[in-house]
C-alpha cells in the first residue's frame, strides 16, 4: 500500500486537544515538547485559554515559544553565515 506524502508530517495531525488533555502531566509535557512550529504553538495557547486556562501549562507554552524563537534565530544566523562565507562550516 502506498503512503501519502503527508504522513511525514505526523505532528501536524496532533491536535491541541490531544497535546494538552493527556491523562497525566508527563504526556502533557511530551505534547508541548514536540510542538514543531509557532503556528502549532499558537493553536495550543488558544485551546488552553479557551478550555482550561491552567497557568502552569501556559507558562510551559511560553517557554516553548522562547525555544522556538531561539531556534529560528539560530537557523537564520547560520544561513547568513553560509551566504557570506559559503566555504566555511
Amino acid at each position: 500500500m502506498e503512503q501519502s506524502t503527508d504522513s511525514n508530517e505526523g505532528d501536524d495531525d496532533f491536535s491541541p486537544e490531544k497535546r494538552l488533555e493527556a491523562p497525566n502531566h508527563r504526556l502533557i509535557e511530551a505534547g508541548i515538547a514536540t510542538i514543531p512550529d509557532m503556528e502549532t504553538l499558537r493553536e495550543c495557547v488558544a485551546y488552553e485559554n479557551a478550555h482550561q486556562n491552567r497557568t502552569p501549562i501556559l507558562k510551559r507554552l511560553d517557554r516553548k515559544a522562547a525555544e522556538l524563537r531561539e531556534a529560528e534565530e539560530e537557523c537564520c544566523l547560520n544561513q547568513q553565515r553560509r551566504s557570506v562565507f559559503p566555504f566555511v562550516g
